[in-house]
C-alpha cells in the first residue's frame, strides 16, 4: 500500500525501512497540513505525527485525492478531527502503547535532573568549577508525589516511584484496581496538588484537560513544588506557569512538550533568532528543563511505533479488523 510519511526525519525512515515487508512508503520531511497535502498524491494512506494538523479541511482535500487511511505513528491524536474524518470516509489508527517504559523512565530523569542539578554540575566541571553552590537538591525518599492520568505511562511512572520510597496519590477519571493494591492511593485533583511535592501529567488531551495545569491549580499546589509534563504541551497554561515561576509558587518545571511546539520541535534552529517570546522566557528560569518531545525516543519505542504503525496499515489493505482504529 502505498503511503505518504509527512513530518519525516532520518530515525522514521531508519526504522520504518528497517520493518516494512510490504508496502511502498514515501517519506516527506514537511509537515501535513492545507499546504502540502499535494504530497499525498497516488498515495491511499498518509502515515503522521504529533504536529500534523488534519483538521477538517485537510481530510477534505486528502479524501478527494483518494486516502482511505490516517495512520498515527503516535498514541494521542488530538490532532485529528474524527468527525470530519468519518463524513469522508477515511479510517484513522494509532499506536496506543510502545513502550510506555520510556515515556516514564524520561518523566524521572527531567524530574532527578531538576532535583539534583546534574546538568549544571556537568557543565561546570568541564569548566574546572567544581563548586556545589547552589546545588543543593532533596531526598526524594519519603516524598508524595502527584500522578494525573494514569494509564499505562502513568501507571509505569507511579511503579517507579514506588520504589524511590515515595507516597503516590494518583488522579484519574477511571482508577487502575492494580495500582491500588499496591498502594497507590486515588484521590481528588484538588486534594492530590495540596498534598504532592512533585506532579507529572500523564494524560491525554482533550477538551476537558486542556490547561489542567492553569492558575488556580497552580495556585492549589504545594508551595515550591515540581511540575513535571512528559504528555502533551497545552495540559499547562504556560503564561501562568511564567508568573508562578516569577513568584516562587511553583519551584521547578520540566517539561518534554509545549504548548507552540509544532514550530519549534524537532528542528534546528541554532542559527537563528527564536520568535517565540513564551518559550525564551521558560528557558530564562534555572530551575526550568525543557526537552524536545523525546521521551519516546528509545530504540524499543521507535521499533514498536514502526511495526504496529505497518501491521495497521497491512489490516486495513486487507480487510482485516483494525484493531487499534480510532472512532
Amino acid at each position: 500500500m502505498k503511503t505518504a510519511f509527512f513530518s519525516t526525519h532520518s530515525y522514521d525512515k531508519e526504522y520504518f525501512n528497517k520493518y516494512n515487508k510490504e508496502h511502498q512508503l514515501v517519506f516527506f520531511e514537511a509537515a501535513l497540513e492545507e499546504q502540502t497535502t499535494n504530497l499525498a498524491a497516488g498515495c491511499e494512506a498518509v502515515c503522521v505525527f504529533v504536529n500534523d494538523k488534519l483538521n477538517p479541511i485537510v481530510l477534505t482535500q486528502l479524501a478527494r485525492q483518494g486516502i482511505k487511511l490516517i495512520a498515527l505513528r503516535c498514541a494521542g491524536y488530538n490532532n485529528v478531527n474524527l468527525t470530519a474524518a468519518k463524513e469522508n470516509n477515511i479510517k484513522v489508527v494509532r499506536v496506543p502503547a510502545y513502550s510506555p517504559h520510556a515515556v516514564a523512565e524520561h518523566a524521572v530523569a527531567l524530574m532527578m535532573t531538576l532535583n539534583r542539578k546534574t546538568h549544571k554540575a556537568y557543565n561546570r566541571v568541564r569548566e574546572g568549577d567544581f563548586s556545589l553552590r547552589k546545588l543543593t537538591g532533596f531526598d526524594l525518599y519519603g516524598k508524595t508525589t502527584g500522578v494525573i492520568g494514569t494509564g499505562k505511562i502513568g501507571a509505569a511512572f507511579a511503579k517507579i516511584m514506588t520504589g524511590f520510597g515515595c507516597k503516590v496519590l494518583a488522579y484519574d477519571i477511571y482508577e487502575n484496581e492494580v495500582l491500588k493494591q499496591t498502594g497507590i492511593e486515588y484521590t481528588t485533583l484538588d486534594s492530590l496538588l495540596k498534598s504532592s511535592d512533585v506532579v507529572s501529567l500523564h494524560c491525554p488531551l482533550t477538551d476537558q484537560t486542556k490547561h489542567i495545569i492553569n492558575d488556580a491549580s497552580l495556585s492549589k499546589m504545594k508551595h515550591g513544588a515540581m511540575l513535571i509534563n512528559t504528555s502533551r504541551g497545552a495540559l499547562i497554561d504556560t503564561k501562568a506557569a511564567i508568573q508562578h515561576l516569577k513568584s516562587g509558587q511553583l519551584g521547578y518545571l520540566g517539561i518534554d512538550v509545549y504548548e507552540q511546539e509544532e514550530k519549534l520541535f524537532f528542528n534546528n534552529l541554532s542559527g537563528e533568532v527564536i520568535q517565540d517570546d513564551v518559550i525564551m522566557r521558560l528557558m530564562s528560569f534555572p530551575n526550568v528543563l525543557i526537552t524536545a518531545h523525546q521521551g519516546f525516543f528509545t530504540d524499543e519505542a521507535l521499533t514498536q511505533i514502526a511495526q504496529t504503525t505497518l501491521n495497521n496499515v497491512s489490516a486495513f489493505e486487507k480487510g482485516a479488523p483494525l484493531l487499534n482504529e480510532v472512532k
